[in-house]
């Protein structure tokens, strides 16, 4: 019976790799992010001349929006990898973070970079109030945007307890 159950450890230990493929396509995305950053970027340049400065600050919020979501796929991948499939080796280039996320910091680091994102499309929302006035809209971004500034909170105050509580064993 040992053996079965040993068997079943390897197995169930071995299938974290199973999750290489995705970190390595989410890598692969980030292409994508890049084309559709550059594409935003020139369409930027050529409407420029003709662009009123509420075109100009939409704008580059999208090219922020877009970075911020390349930011979030490293965070992950990185992050994800290390915790879950295997250990990185730490190269001295690399910056010292990217060894050094625990799954607390994840979820702070992804839920903080959503609660951005969402304030950079409540933000890209209300700069196109004059052109397309949706308070609809604009209300369920906001309504959004608290959600996530809330649970973010909420987080930090359960990720603080839980640290307190760490403290008090030790």
């Amino acid at each position: 019976m040992k053996w079965i159950e040993r068997a079943i450890e390897l197995i169930l230990v071995s299938s974290r790799w199973l999750l290489a493929p995705l970190y390595v396509g989410l890598a692969l995305s980030l292409f994508v992010l890049l084309y559709k950053f550059g594409f935003q970027f020139f369409d930027l340049i050529w409407h420029l001349p003709t662009a009123s400065e509420a075109d100009v600050i939409v704008g580059v919020l999208g090219l922020i929006d877009i970075s911020l979501v390349g930011s979030l796929v490293v965070i992950v991948i990185f992050s994800g990898y290390e915790n879950f499939v295997s250990k990185l080796s730490g190269e001295p280039t690399w910056p010292e973070w990217m060894t050094k996320v625990d799954f607390a910091g994840l979820k702070q680091k992804l839920l903080g970079s959503i609660v951005a994102i969402a304030a950079i499309q409540v933000l890209e929302a209300f700069m196109n109030m004059d052109k397309q006035p949706d308070t609809a809209r604009l209300s369920w971004l906001v309504g959004i945007f608290s959600t996530f500034v809330g649970a973010a909170l909420v987080l930090a105050v359960a990720d603080r307890l839980g640290d307190t509580g760490k403290d008090k064993e030790r």
